[in-house]
């Protein structure tokens, strides 16, 4: 770590060097003249580092035996450290017991470690704690180094107890690792199905059997406005002030907007807009792009007075026997999305148009029935997204365990 502490009884600070008969890296075939084949020996480079035990089953590159004997220094072995010194600094691995023959590249360093002294597992844990290598790495950022070198590397500093209490600590973290890892399944089944919920309760009211007797009506039918907006010739609206200008990045579904990086229009052009001026309880639709379809309710989240949307968002205005947020519910809604994406899907390159809503289909009921829908979500949705708030909390709380685990370790307090 960036500065040392006190340890337990019989522990003392190494480096890693002196733990290690040899700290070298690989090499590049290519320089050489030699080529990479589809199978043979495995040659890693620093994206097979991945925290653990080299997974060969996942190894992209090979290298024929002539190639791999011709690089004779980087051969690896069962129990050697690994450590990416190159890219991306500081990933670490180790090469577990019964590897077949492996070779590697100049942005992997390996470390031999002397297994009378230390345990692979045991330094290959300590690694994984940020601290630990943020002093070169920060060098790295602060554009002073780009590799870390093999110096560097044996230098690294190491909170050493002996051995028989490494391999005690070793099968420790393993366990409370695997107790974490058990926690977070659960946790992420749990938000699965939590995050599934908004669209069961809109299931439950567009796809219900009592919604197959409404009044089926083209979208088209129900709409008083459908319009788009537009933006000024010659990028004029990447003003810093002014009337804001909504656009697809802006819309963030049930949540609301997220207006990071808003940009404005000159109030003389919001002016002259004859179309695609935003007024409260709007319904705004993502019409092209990545995010066709998405759909926002001006009302959430909503705090400007003047604004407008671009050319890549509609208006929708209901007739007045359609209430404005029972069709934001049903666009919203798995059955509106799904036929939103048919008609962006058949619709001409560039995204759906304004007749797009000929080709979606609405089930109305009464107006009290409508309002004692949208009562009903109002109180179900807001409870579904607490819950997914509290669960990805818990979740957060998880992931950040494991550091805390190895923290603990390497201190001596497990």
């Amino acid at each position: 770590m960036s500065e040392k502490y006190s340890l337990p009884t019989g522990w003392r600070w190494v480096k890693l060097g002196e733990v290690c008969e040899v700290v070298s890296k690989g090499t590049t075939p290519t320089t050489y003249g030699y080529t990479f084949v589809n199978s043979g020996i495995p040659f890693l480079r620093a994206e097979d580092i991945i925290g653990g035990p080299v997974d060969f089953s996942s190894v992209a590159y090979h290298i024929t035996e002539e190639t791999h004997e011709f690089l004779d220094r980087s051969k690896l072995r069962a129990g050697d450290f690994l450590i990416t010194i190159a890219g991306t600094l500081g990933r670490v691995g180790y090469m577990p017991e019964g590897a077949p023959e492996v070779n590697c590249n100049q942005a992997v360093a390996f470390a031999r470690v002397d297994s009378a002294k230390a345990d692979v597992k045991f330094l290959c844990y300590f690694l994984q704690i940020p601290e630990v290598l943020s002093p070169f790495v920060e060098l790295k950022v602060g554009g002073t180094i780009q590799n870390l070198n093999l110096q560097q590397v044996r230098s690294i500093e190491i909170p050493l107890p002996p051995l028989a209490e490494q391999k005690l600590i070793i099968a420790k973290i393993q366990e409370l690792m695997q107790e974490v890892e058990v926690a977070r399944s659960a946790c992420e089944k749990q938000l699965e199905a939590t995050n599934a919920l908004p669209s069961a309760y809109l299931r439950e009211v567009f796809e219900s059997e009592e919604a197959k007797k409404w009044e089926r009506k083209r979208l088209g039918d129900a709409l008083e406005v459908i319009e788009s907006g537009s933006r000024p010739k010659g990028g004029v609206n990447e003003i810093k002030a002014g009337i804001p200008s909504v656009g697809a990045e802006h819309l963030n579904s049930f949540s609301g907007f997220n207006f990071e990086n808003i940009r404005y229009i000159p109030k003389e052009f919001y002016q002259s807009m004859k179309r695609g001026k935003i007024k409260k309880r709007d319904i705004l639709v993502v019409k092209d792009g990545a995010t066709t379809g998405k759909v926002s309710f001006v009302i959430y989240n909503f705090p400007f007075e003047e604004s407008a949307v671009n050319e890549h968002v509609f208006i929708l205005r209901a007739k007045e026997f359609l209430d404005q947020e029972f069709l934001f519910w049903f666009l919203y809604s798995p059955l509106g999305q799904t036929q939103i994406q048919q008609e962006f899907h058949g619709a001409a390159q560039g995204g759906i148009n304004q007749q797009f809503v000929n080709g979606v289909y609405i089930s109305i009921p009464a107006l009290d029935i409508q309002k004692c829908i949208i009562a009903e979500l109002k109180e179900k949705m807001p409870e579904a997204e607490q819950l997914q708030a509290s669960i990805e909390k818990q979740l957060e709380t998880i992931n950040a365990l494991p550091q805390s685990i190895l923290r603990k370790a390497f201190r001596g307090e497990l």
